[in-house]
């Protein structure tokens, strides 16, 4: 970390204001270079900027000046809020670059020097990667919880917790001649087992984290023609399906994303269920609905939608597909009579707190089924809002290796206490992935390789 990096912050394209930053060793010597002084440290002044190699000016910025070790990096670091036309942006990049020991940043560098610096722990920069990519309020508070520490704080507590149970492990193994009170004995089995079943319980969360950063995923399914790319239109607010009334229009699977007060989803098209021959003619349908059928097979949700017209002859098909996570959505009531679910003898078929009848062309109902998604959403994510919560993959193959490793100890006898105590160590070493400290140079290229430039 020898070099000066600098990289544009924001956003590129035209905009009012524009931020460049730079961290490195000769951070300082940029205002140096570019205005011939340096502002008071962590306040805002108003600079010119002039390019070195012939004193032209470049722009009058904003500059802010954060001696390390008090900065996001722990190195020094200058912000320089330009404005955002184009010339400007490439004043300011052929500047910077004339200098010697400066350079481009890479994606995710700033963001990588912070943690070098012990600024950030690894569960806190994966943090803030979720707040920046964040679309939905809900995924915004858990991404700032996370960036504030809540996983930290807690895998640390575990950690001290295990720590402790392992010097008195490493006491029976270091003094074997000693008895030791049958208490210290008892009270090593105890806390063991109450911190193997507390992690255990923390791992049992149905994987509410992960699903809120991810976004939930539901799937509409259907007969050809039942309405499915209407309904996808209408919920999306926008043509974002051909609609037509030729049977398998739709061929591959169609996603929006939806945003449900803060529960981000993710709304997918799919082709008409119906069977096929073995023509030529039918192979590319053919593997839409296999699509289709596989899609729904690996979503959070279904909305199955019926064409209430063909009353009641509905799709069998449809009707096999549908499970305790499904929406019934009856469409086209536009085209029928007044319709009443109990009279009509659908309640004998379906489960009526999960029906909607409506009409998607004339987006009639629509808010009713976003009530139900809204509904479904808050059940499948009921615990995401608490404060640390599992949100990648990689925390959670670290808890649950911890917890493997306790269980084996919990199981050992005490009289092999060197097995207990490797076990223990492999519990500590699992826990200490989380916040980056132990056994991860192979996941920080992986972690920091999907930050954008200037962050």
């Amino acid at each position: 970390m020898t070099d000066t990096i600098f990289a544009l912050s924001s956003a590129a394209g035209v905009a009012g204001v524009a931020v460049f930053r730079i961290s490195g060793p000769s951070a300082g010597n940029a205002l140096d270079a570019l205005s011939g002084r340096r502002p008071p440290p962590r306040q805002a002044s108003l600079m010119s900027l002039r390019n070195p190699r012939d004193d032209v000016e470049i722009d009058r910025s904003l500059v802010l000046w954060f001696p390390e070790p008090r900065s996001f990096t722990g190195e020094d670091v200058v912000e320089l809020h330009v404005h955002g036309g184009r010339s400007v942006l490439s004043g300011v990049v052929k500047a910077l670059s004339s200098l010697d020991g400066f350079r481009a940043a890479e994606a995710g560098e700033f963001t990588r020097r912070a943690f070098d610096n012990d600024k950030l722990d690894l569960s806190e920069v994966e943090g803030l990667a979720d707040l920046i990519a964040s679309e939905t309020e809900a995924q915004r508070s858990q991404a700032l919880r996370q960036m504030d520490g809540s996983l930290s704080n807690l895998s640390e507590d575990w950690k001290v917790q295990l720590v402790r149970i392992l010097a008195h492990i490493e006491a029976v193994i270091d003094f074997p001649d000693e008895d030791l009170p049958d208490a210290v004995v008892v009270e090593i089995g105890r806390n063991l087992a109450a911190l193997t079943d507390e992690i255990g319980r923390y791992l049992d969360d149905a994987g509410v984290g992960e699903r809120l950063r991810d976004g939930l995923t539901a799937v509409i399914v259907g007969a050809p023609n039942a309405g499915k790319s209407s309904l996808l239109n209408a919920l999306a607010k926008r043509d974002a399906v051909i609609v037509s009334e030729t049977a398998g229009t739709t061929r591959d699977v169609v996603e929006v994303h939806l945003d449900l007060e803060g529960y981000p989803m993710t709304l997918a098209d799919t082709a008409g269920i119906r069977e096929l021959d073995n023509s030529s003619e039918m192979a590319v349908e053919a593997e839409g609905i296999r699509r289709a059928k596989a899609r729904a097979g690996t979503a959070d949700l279904k909305i199955a939608v019926f064409d209430l017209t063909r009353w009641p002859h509905l799709d069998p098909t449809t009707i096999g597909m549908i499970d305790a996570s499904t929406i019934v959505v009856l469409n086209k009531i536009d085209a029928c009579d007044t319709f009443d679910l109990e009279s009509g003898g659908l309640a004998h078929t379906f489960n009526t707190s999960n029906v909607v009848i409506l009409s998607a062309r004339e987006t009639s109902g629509i808010a009713g089924l976003i009530e139900h998604l809204k509904e479904k959403a808050a059940e499948l994510l009921e615990g995401a809002g608490e404060a640390a919560v599992i949100t990648r993959s990689r925390h959670r193959s670290a808890f649950q290796d911890c917890h493997a490793a306790l269980k084996r100890a919990g199981t050992t006898d005490l009289q092999d206490a060197e097995l207990v105590a490797e076990d223990l160590r492999l519990a500590i070493r699992a826990i200490g992935r989380i916040a980056g400290r132990v056994d991860v140079e192979e996941l920080l290229d992986v972690v920091f390789r999907d930050f954008c430039i200037g962050k």
